[in-house]
């Protein structure tokens, strides 16, 4: 392993590696509680601390470079992964790491390949298509819609049984019934299983276009899941930068 290095106090915030910090140092720092710190050694988020003779924590510049590229990866591929290319560093498979950073990069742009399918498949939606949901008006059964979306009753009960439709049911005949918002989801689901989507990959997105409520409102949805993506993506930027400057100053 090299030697820590603090290049500039840019990742040492003016620390020199012969400083020792205490576990409560470390944790205030950072906004953690101690037990947190010591959490975090054990999962091998952070090297092994070195022990005083009366057997006390002592950290050091390499140790709060280790924590805060952890928690600038967290934010943008999550606890679990952040952890995992942590521990990939300090067992030394530098290489594992970076395909795990690489890993989140890529599970980015399917994400923005996917809203940018929804999107497409929204514009394609005829006009007023989920109109009338709360009251009911424009409510189909399986046939019809069958038939307006090209495709056989037995498919649409498959996307039912897949959680991509949620029809209600008629209550003197039991029979499937489509109410405008189901339309509106099956003709998205259509649109986007047409362009290769598979069920697994159109229930989340099925998620968020059902939380605006209607389709005069799912341009703000997209905006906002569009927002969403872009500060994951700065996110990643982030903590691959943190990362590097941890790796760079001879954090493995």
């Amino acid at each position: 392993m090299a030697p820590w290095r603090d290049p500039g106090g840019a990742v040492g915030r003016n620390l020199r590696a012969r400083d020792r910090l205490r576990p409560v140092d470390l944790a205030r720092a950072h906004g953690l509680s101690t037990q947190a710190v010591r959490n975090y050694e054990a999962a091998g988020v952070l090297p092994a601390a070195a022990r005083t003779a009366h057997g006390y924590r002592t950290y050091t510049a390499r140790h709060a470079a280790a924590l805060r590229a952890f928690l600038a990866l967290a934010a943008g591929h999550g606890h679990r992964a952040a952890t995992s290319i942590m521990r990939a560093v300090h067992r030394g498979d530098v290489d594992e790491a970076l395909r795990l950073v690489d890993t989140g990069h890529a599970r980015l742009l399917e994400d923005r390949r996917a809203l940018d399918a929804v999107a497409a498949a929204l514009a394609d939606l005829p006009a007023g298509t989920g109109d009338g949901a709360a009251s009911g008006r424009g409510a189909v059964f399986v046939g019809a819609l069958a038939r307006r979306l090209g495709v056989r009753p037995a498919t649409l009960r498959q996307w039912e049984r897949a959680g991509l439709l949620r029809p209600g049911r008629d209550p003197r005949t039991g029979y499937r019934v489509y109410r405008p918002a189901d339309v509106r989801d099956a003709l998205l689901v259509g649109q986007l299983r047409r362009g290769g989507y598979p069920p697994a990959r159109i229930v989340p997105l099925l998620v968020e276009v059902r939380a605006a409520g209607g389709v005069a409102d799912l341009d703000a949805v997209l905006g906002d899941w569009r927002a969403r993506l872009g500060a994951r993506g700065r996110a990643l930027l982030t903590g691959a930068a943190a990362l590097a400057d941890y790796l760079d100053a001879g954090g493995t």
